[in-house]
């Protein structure tokens, strides 16, 4: 079918639409309902498709449209669930389970007929985790067989007036309700309140007098103080003490209007500045028995290292890049024959901190500097010869995020992962030794497509063209049990030293044909270009992004439809 989705954004959950309705085969178009009304209008005269679909949106679909036709919108609650804040709700109410529904739009929000409903089980972590993957995973399934219902032509959806549906209206959840009573509250009820806003919209509160939104939110179990103070930091991210306890929070973002001239998320101790108090170190491999936060971690069982990171929104600052090389290079003093990277749910990584480089004096400079970071990164795990590297995909990537694992000599990727293995969409030509690595893997008539349409690939998808040598078909919650029986199981292989060697003579001759450094050097020189020109539409591209602003130079998704202001993030 000829099939148009409208979304707010092209969001995780949109891409991974497009793509699972791509894999299917369906003909997909996109447009922003953020272009306006008559946008969505144009898209769909010029599109005429026979099912549109709304995987995310914040505004009301144009009336005549859902009148005229079938549009089907995706609400992250089970059915009969109505409101605008579904997902904070069922954090907040700590709900053991939940739902996606997806329905028909009508006049009245979330209340048309029902398509489709997938249950699942609600995860004690972040929203926008539990959107990225228990959620994603249920709107999947849903939208995939509301279409097949809708395909088939003689399915009756199920009707809101039917007695079996409980209809529930839920107001939008509001800051008096997220706010924190640091002398009353518990961890356990800071944690909640915390990881129910942990990327939007924050939980509003004060630190040192300067009004903050709290992004994220971890358990520590040491430091102590009285409740409300900040006792540390950590690797960006400020510790701060509870009525029985204390948390780690890992991002912070400056109220609108506080004079702030960067009032988007970024890491805590940044925004605190001078006034933030002093680094509390962790061991990279943690005692048995230790609760606390850190975003690098690194265990061995055997003869296979595990190299775990998990950093906010995927995004990789310079000094992420350079703690996690630190990292990198001393699990590479241990003794092991397999070592694998990543292995933790949500996000693998999405390439430099877009964020971190705005806020920054000279974001020109930054940009340079945080993508050197990346790419020596990357080329240290391209250059490691004595083991087999295996990068494990819990979540999603993009740009530079994609190429880290394909560095690895063996990419593992959980089935619902959506990669997006191009950078055109920031107006970049790339790094990371990309022109190596893509089409060493996919070819290079398909690294070109794929770097020049800029699409999102599924895991499926990125399996059949060679990006991925493993799919594992496990839940988020379950993926990183699964990966340590799989790379068990791949240290006890057979011939697993031949593989080495092998390994080894082939990057040999690799380096005898085009060095490495080659490749870096040429495309360090296009990026050169485009970060230190002040007309370049990267940093228009940039600064929408991160603003959370519509761009005027956004390009298109596919060949029909209307200009996205997207971003694979």
């Amino acid at each position: 079918m000829d099939i148009l989705l409208v979304a707010s954004a092209f969001n995780s959950l949109t891409q991974r639409v497009y793509a699972e309705l791509t894999d299917h085969g369906h003909r997909v178009d996109a447009v922003l309902a953020s272009h306006g009304p008559d946008a969505v209008r144009a898209a769909v005269t010029r599109a005429r498709p026979d099912l549109i679909i709304a995987p995310m949106l914040k505004t009301a679909l144009p009336e005549d449209l859902w009148r005229e036709h079938t549009c089907l919108i995706v609400h992250p609650g089970p059915e009969g669930d109505r409101g605008p804040s579904s997902l904070d709700w069922a954090i907040a109410e700590q709900a053991p389970h939940w739902g996606v529904t997806v329905l028909r739009a009508e006049a009245a929000m979330d209340a048309g007929d029902i398509w489709a409903s997938v249950p699942f089980r609600t995860e004690q972590v972040g929203k926008s985790d539990l959107y990225r993957n228990e959620a994603s995973d249920a709107a999947a399934a849903a939208v995939l067989l509301a279409v097949r219902r809708f395909e088939e032509g003689s399915f009756k959806p199920r009707p809101q007036s039917d007695p079996e549906v409980r209809v529930v209206w839920r107001d939008a959840l509001r800051q008096t309700r997220r706010r924190i009573d640091w002398a009353a509250d518990s961890t356990a009820t800071v944690l909640r309140k915390l990881r129910g806003a942990d990327s939007q919209p924050g939980v509003l509160d004060e630190i040192l007098g300067r009004e903050v939104f709290l992004h994220g939110g971890h358990p520590e179990d040491r430091l102590r103080g009285r409740p409300g103070d900040l006792l540390a930091t950590r690797a960006g991210a400020v510790c701060r003490a509870t009525s029985d306890g204390a948390v780690w929070i890992p991002e912070l973002r400056p109220r609108k209007n506080s004079g702030d001239p960067a009032p988007f998320k970024r890491p805590a101790a940044s925004v605190l500045g001078p006034d933030a108090p002093g680094e509390e170190p962790v061991p990279l491999e943690l005692p048995a028995g230790r609760r606390t936060w850190t975003d690098i971690r690194y265990r061995q069982h055997g003869d296979t290292g595990f190299l775990a990171f998990s950093f906010p929104g995927g995004a990789m600052s310079t000094d992420h890049c350079r703690r996690l090389l630190a990292a990198y290079r001393h699990a590479l003093t241990r003794p092991t024959s397999v070592l694998v990277l990543g292995g933790a749910r949500d996000f693998f990584s999405n390439g430099i901190h877009l964020n971190v480089i705005e806020a920054a004096p000279d974001p020109a400079a930054e940009s340079w500097t945080n993508l050197n970071a990346m790419n020596d990164l990357v080329e240290a795990v391209l250059r490691t010869t004595d083991r087999l590297v295996v990068a494990a995909l819990g979540g999603n990537a993009a740009a530079g995020g994609v190429m880290l694992a394909l560095a690895a000599d063996e990419v593992w990727c959980r089935t619902g992962t959506v990669l997006n293995p191009h950078y055109r969409r920031m107006g970049l030509y790339g790094s990371e030794y990309w022109t190596y690595s893509l089409p060493r893997r996919a070819g290079e008539r398909a690294a070109e497509r794929l770097t020049t349409e800029a699409l999102p690939v599924s895991a499926a998808t990125a399996h059949r063209l060679g990006l991925v040598d493993r799919l594992v078909p496990a839940p988020a919650a379950e993926f990183a049990a699964e990966v340590d029986r799989l790379a068990a199981e791949l240290s006890r292989a057979p011939g697993l030293g031949r593989r080495i060697e092998a390994k080894a003579a082939a990057r040999a001759r690799d380096e005898a044909a085009r060095p490495l450094a080659d490749h870096r050097s040429a495309e360090l020189a296009r990026m050169h270009a485009i970060f230190f020109d002040p007309r370049a539409d990267y940093h228009a591209l940039r600064s929408a992004f991160v603003r959370k602003v519509p761009s005027g130079t956004a390009r298109p998704l596919a060949p029909a439809a209307d200009p996205l202001t997207a971003s694979p993030r």
